[in-house]
């Protein structure tokens, strides 16, 4: 009995060790800094200064006065609801194609995952800029097939589209995960529902969708978190202009904090937009029961 339970103890001192480096680094740069965000929310506080003074709620209530605030939030849900339902469609459509049988398909998938690798970085935001400057490859295309040039970064409507593209190009996680999922559903669902006559359409809809609305789930919860983050790409490429067309929430913080040194009035943006990605999240969560497929409970 003492023997196990000095086996016991060492077990756990090891456990500790290891888990202590992820415990350290959490409370260190995860929690200590959420409760320091939280508090800096009501107080009137800039980086450099020695003191921090206390307003209560009034950030909270100066956001709803606060037009590029308002602007921000509008962009960003846009930002979601277009390019989040697109990503995933095109990876699960490429991640359907890819697990058919083929001697390429290891190259196929990791070359299209390449761009989530890649996609979020300066270089490719650059580049991403380029490609879409009046004097850009996609302009040029336009010009070969006879039509007019687009002023795609000066046009408040069409300026946020090139940002929603490029999320769309780094679908590779999501068509990883995918692929992944479709293997798992079992061959003889397919093959008893091409017994009664069901054809491509019929066994994807009613056979690999709800097979894969576990995994749909979990994409759609993750790429939409991902999504409200969006920072670097409206940073590098756009700024958030034309007037604010694409002054993406995650900018529009980060602005305040750093470029007007308004510090504790981007804590407390910071809050509101945890609370719309917690209740958004609680949103998609309490609409699964409506369409994931539990196969527990039949």
């Amino acid at each position: 009995m003492e023997k196990l339970r000095a086996k016991l103890n060492s077990d756990a001192v090891v456990g500790h060790v290891f888990a202590a480096p992820f415990i350290f680094g959490f409370v260190c740069f995860s929690l200590i800094p959420i409760c320091m965000s939280l508090g800096y929310s009501f107080t009137d506080y800039s980086l450099g200064s020695k003191q921090a003074v206390f307003v209560g709620v009034k950030n909270f209530l100066n956001l709803f006065k606060d037009e590029v605030f308002s602007k921000s939030i509008l962009k960003t849900l846009q930002y979601v609801l277009i390019s989040v339902p697109i990503k995933l469609s095109f990876a699960l459509l490429v991640a359907y194609i890819l697990t058919r049988k083929s001697r390429m398909v290891t190259l196929y998938r990791s070359l299209y995952y390449v761009p989530s690798l890649v996609g979020g970085s300066v270089a490719v935001a650059l580049v991403w800029k380029q490609l879409f400057a009046r004097k850009g490859l996609f302009n040029s295309i336009l010009v070969n097939m006879g039509l007019e040039k687009i002023n795609w970064f000066g046009d408040e409507h069409l300026a946020i589209y090139p940002l929603i593209l490029m999320a769309v190009w780094q679908f590779g996680s999501s068509m990883i995960i995918f692929a992944a999922g479709l293997k798992e559903i079992p061959r003889t669902y397919y093959e008893a529902a091409q017994i009664d006559g069901a054809n491509g359409f019929q066994s994807f809809f009613r056979i690999t969708l709800p097979c894969l609305s576990p995994i749909i789930l979990y994409n759609l919860v993750m790429q939409t978190i991902a999504a409200f983050m969006t920072f670097t790409q409206a940073f590098i490429i756009t700024g958030g202009g034309p007037n604010n067309a694409t002054m993406l929430y995650a900018l529009n913080v980060y602005n305040q904090a750093f470029k007007y040194n308004n510090m504790g009035y981007a804590c407390a943006m910071s809050w509101v937009m945890l609370i719309v990605m917690s209740l958004i999240t609680l949103l998609i969560f309490r609409s699964s029961k409506f369409w994931v497929f539990n196969e527990a409970e039949g």
